[in-house]
């Protein structure tokens, strides 16, 4: 007769356990409708459920004049915490698609990936999209207004840049960074 293979004891303090329960507050991508960004972002504010929609300035040029612009650094996703029981919620506001996540499960997202990106946006205002990164020299800012924050170093023109990367959704954005505040992990 064969063992039964060990399953891990459930232990209430667990944190894994708790977010299967759906008791800790987690970070999920939502998909949603083309160009309905903040409209979402709204209605989520207004249910009291906290969201985070990082925007970039840039410039646009009709025939009779320019404008400077408030667009979604993601286009099409919206960051949301909520517990995990509470995507019901969610999904049920109009202009969202689904939850992201793997093979139909909502995936949460690293909390520290959120809070890295809510640092580059609060600290420094020339975040602007930047094509998907996933490999590449990881890279510490050591000083200045973006200390501590974690990312992957890339040249552009010349000119270094630290790109952050949310896995989940494929999509990137960078900052321009002096030379001398970064230092490799």
């Amino acid at each position: 007769m064969r063992d039964a293979p060990m399953e891990k004891p459930l232990v209430t303090d667990d944190p894994e356990y708790t977010a299967l329960r759906g008791e800790e507050a987690l970070w999920f991508a939502a998909h949603v409708r083309s160009r309905h960004e903040k409209k979402v972002a709204l209605q989520l504010q207004n249910s009291d459920l906290e969201c985070f929609l990082p925007l970039y300035q840039a410039r646009h040029r009709w025939q009779d004049r320019n404008m400077i612009v408030s667009l979604p650094l993601f286009p099409g996703y919206v960051f949301i915490r909520i517990r995990p029981r509470e995507r019901l919620r969610v999904v049920t506001i109009s202009g969202v698609v689904r939850l992201v996540g793997i093979h139909g499960q909502p995936t949460p997202i690293p909390a520290h990936d959120i809070e890295s990106l809510r640092h580059c946006v609060s600290r420094d205002g020339s975040l602007q999209p930047h094509p998907y990164l996933s490999v590449g020299r990881r890279v510490r800012i050591k000083s200045g207004p973006l200390a501590e924050t974690e990312g992957i170093l890339a040249r552009r023109k010349g000119r270094c840049r630290l790109v952050l990367s949310i896995h989940l959704i494929e999509r990137s954005v960078a900052v321009e960074v002096d030379a001398g505040d970064v230092q490799p992990i």
